[in-house]
């Protein structure tokens, strides 16, 4: 069996799996292909030798610190509902769809609550970037993951008989889907956007400029933000976006959220 054949067969998939490889080797995929898609088609300069090392050691912060932590107390505060069998009878693909629904629903109102000022600071690291670029979007503090947690993990309870793979692949959608609507790229879709949203759909929301600050809420579907009432046409913007929070916060209480 040669290298290509083992990378395919199911001795690598549990290699991964026990060694706890997955989220390592998904990063780096991501780190090649994000960047190299910036690359490409950059919408704006990008200085990633002074960013990228302090944003990967953010993320793996985030990620094997943080993430674990907001997840065992999200659990304790999250309600999980009980189905009805007729709803845990439906395909995989079709359950898959329905947590996204109900989901991104759920996550376009708690990022709402969080631009409230009572809430602002828990969401404040989250739009400190001055750069924007697939990897700004980590930046999360501990009630903000605590609290974006409850609605996706309302939404998972359909997936109690589902295969054990559908945890994975939820978890990289969510990546994937950070990396891509904070990228830096000049593509534009915009009949796409009636569905999902896009890089310039979410920069609008990231803009230091007032007139955006209560729009485009939208974390994976658009259509949130068309039936509430807070969608900014991207066509509609003229002016060069800037971003950041316009203050200087001390980093240890953007990271807790106080």
């Amino acid at each position: 069996m040669d290298w290509i054949e083992w990378l395919m067969s199911k001795d690598f998939r549990q290699f991964v799996l026990q060694h706890n490889l997955f989220i390592p080797l998904l990063f780096i995929a991501r780190v090649v292909a994000m960047t190299a898609l910036e690359w490409v088609c950059p919408a704006r300069k990008v200085p990633y030798r002074s960013l990228l090392a302090m944003d990967i050691a953010g993320a793996a912060l985030v990620g094997y610190l943080m993430i674990p932590a907001a997840r065992y107390l999200s659990e304790k505060i999250v309600i999980h509902p009980i189905l009805p069998d007729t709803i845990m009878a439906l395909p995989t693909a079709i359950l898959f769809v329905v947590y996204y629904i109900v989901g991104d629903f759920g996550a376009y109102w708690m990022h709402r609550l969080l631009h409230l000022a009572p809430l602002w600071r828990v969401h404040k690291w989250h739009h400190s970037p001055t750069t924007m670029y697939w990897l700004a979007g980590y930046r999360t503090s501990f009630v903000q993951l605590v609290l974006f947690n409850l609605p996706w993990m309302f939404a998972s309870s359909v997936f109690s008989m589902a295969p054990w793979w559908m945890y994975l692949l939820a978890l990289s959608s969510h990546m994937v889907l950070n990396d891509w609507m904070h990228m830096n790229v000049t593509w534009r879709s915009n009949w796409l956007e009636w569905v999902l949203v896009t890089p310039r759909y979410h920069h609008i929301h990231h803009s230091c400029d007032l007139a955006f600050y209560n729009s485009n809420f939208g974390v994976t579907f658009s259509i949130w933000d068309r039936l509430f009432g807070t969608y900014t046409d991207p066509d509609l913007v003229k002016e060069p976006l800037a971003f950041g929070i316009g203050e200087k916060v001390p980093l240890v209480r953007l990271v807790a959220g106080f």
